[in-house]
């Protein structure tokens, strides 16, 4: 190789690497954004695992301690305290509703979970399971319309508590009389492919009480 040859290969080697770093003077910096882009959110991933995680003690905590008094009265107060201070706070309202019916205060457990049941920030299953409950604590002398309107609604295709509203209409007709309604009703959750064992037993039980033929029933 001639020293013409080399010299030109040296500074063709020379420019090359002007150019690179002329690259990285100029576009460098996204190679460090996107360094403190990952480094970044995986720290933010873990401080969010960890505050979630405080979070979930810190309410599972709360809700023993209000499940200490002996009184149910005290307890229910102690939940409402936890309710109010907590978010996704379904779990603690159920329980608060559960001690005010144990303390003799109906009316405020309906209303609890009329609350529960109304907030749209909460799981669907929750809002229906307090609604169910609700429904359960209404006055006996509630109106057959208005009863089966709310239990209805819980009945809808899909809804998770719709066989066990479906029980509801059945008995909320039996106990008006309406024995043909009843019996179609108590029929069509025995044929149904995902009613589960207990509630056909509780079923058939209930339509040999009021002298349905069972076999039939399954049979449809």
């Amino acid at each position: 190789m001639s020293n013409t040859d080399s010299f030109i290969d040296e500074v063709t080697e020379e420019v090359r690497r002007d150019r690179l770093f002329q690259g990285f003077r100029r576009y460098g910096w996204i190679g460090v954004l996107a360094v403190l882009v990952v480094v970044g959110g995986a720290a933010w991933n873990e401080w969010s695992k960890a505050r979630d995680a405080a979070a979930a003690s810190a309410k599972g905590d709360a809700i023993l301690d209000a499940l200490m008094p002996e009184d149910a009265a005290a307890r229910a107060e102690a939940l409402a305290g936890v309710t109010l201070a907590q978010s996704g706070a379904a779990v603690p309202a159920l329980m608060q509703a559960a001690a005010q019916e144990q303390a003799g205060d109906t009316s405020g457990a309906r209303a609890t979970l009329q609350a529960l049941a109304a907030d749209a920030g909460e799981r669907q299953l929750y809002r229906d399971l307090a609604a169910f409950k609700a429904m359960l604590l209404a006055d006996p002398a509630t109106a057959l319309d208005e009863r089966l309107s709310g239990w209805q609604a819980l009945a809808a295709p899909g809804a998770p508590l719709r066989l066990l509203a479906s029980e509801q209409i059945a008995l909320a007709y039996l106990a008006a009389g309406d024995r043909d309604q009843a019996s179609s009703g108590l029929r069509a959750i025995i044929a149904d492919a995902e009613v589960t064992a207990g509630l056909r037993d509780r079923v058939e039980r209930l339509m040999v009480a009021m002298g349905e033929d069972i076999d039939t029933a399954a049979g449809n």
